[in-house]
């Protein structure tokens, strides 16, 4: 049903400077440009996803609503949108599973770069029968364009994303038994909690729970929350010569939790969205 994440929402406050951030941090040119409703678009579209920077423009109900959550939360993670090959069954599932769906809408973007159209249907999960996350559900019509590397050692794909909740067994039912991803991990440890690992075509939705700690508490209710996300590069050395070059604070390189993985953390310059990059292992022959 689901067949993979086609893209995830960063809110930002400037959509010029986030768009410079992103380009910086990916080295990776904008696939995809697009303003209007009283929102301002760019997308990065990578090997396996996209990233979608959105910012207020102008007046307006959708340009307000957004201001509000920045002024409320400051900028980062908003949601996470999944892709499927039948919007209507997705529908039909998301209502037998009570996750209380938007009606299907048909939505057409203009590409501001190339001119280009791009169309979709979506419908939208209600955020209370998902613990506050903001999921979404797209069938597109075609493929956007990819974005195109600018420099060494660029991000090529995400490697998964986060999200952390107070009750892992309502999380595993949301995303393993509802929405159809397969569990691929599920382990405790005394430092980290409990890690459960969802696959979602070739990447991970991590949930994490860590026991004693709070959850966030939005007018009186315990909801879930998008942490972060940690991205793929082919060469860790040439990604963090490069990212510190330009300015970027960035960590050393270290050994990751899976064996012969490098992981570096960025501290800055990702629009509020806690960000690990990681290496992977090398597989055998």
């Amino acid at each position: 049903m689901i067949t993979g994440l086609d893209h995830v929402v960063v809110l930002t406050g400037d959509i010029a400077a986030g768009t410079t951030a992103y380009q910086t941090l990916f080295a990776q040119d904008p696939s995809w440009r697009n303003s209007g409703d009283g929102v301002d678009r760019v997308l990065f579209t990578l090997d396996n996803m996209s990233l979608e920077l959105m910012a207020p423009a102008g007046n307006g109900e959708t340009a307000d609503r957004i201001r509000n959550v920045l002024a409320a939360q400051g900028e980062g993670l908003a949601s996470l949108c999944f892709r499927t090959d039948d919007i209507a069954k997705m529908h039909r599932r998301l209502d037998r599973l009570t996750l209380k769906p938007e009606p299907v809408a048909e939505v057409e973007s203009k590409d501001a770069i190339s001119g280009a159209t791009l169309s979709w249907k979506r419908t939208r999960a209600s955020a209370d029968a998902t613990r506050g996350i903001r999921l979404f559900f797209l069938e597109r019509a075609g493929e956007r364009s990819r974005s195109v590397a600018s420099g060494e050692g660029p991000i090529t794909a995400m490697d998964h994303v986060v999200v952390s909740t107070d009750d892992p067994e309502r999380a595993a039912a949301l995303y393993g038994a509802r929405l159809g991803l397969d569990m691929a991990l599920d382990r405790s440890h005394p430092d980290w909690g409990r890690l459960m690992f969802f696959r979602c075509g070739d990447l991970i939705v991590e949930v994490t729970h860590r026991p004693g700690k709070p959850g966030d508490r939005t007018q009186d209710k315990v909801q879930d929350k998008l942490r972060g996300m940690c991205w793929r590069v082919a060469d860790a050395d040439a990604t963090h010569a490069r990212l510190t070059a330009a300015g970027v604070d960035v960590s050393e390189i270290r050994n990751g939790r899976k064996p012969g993985t490098r992981v570096m953390t960025v501290r800055k310059g990702t629009c509020g969205v806690p960000t690990l990059l990681v290496q992977p292992s090398v597989k055998p022959e």
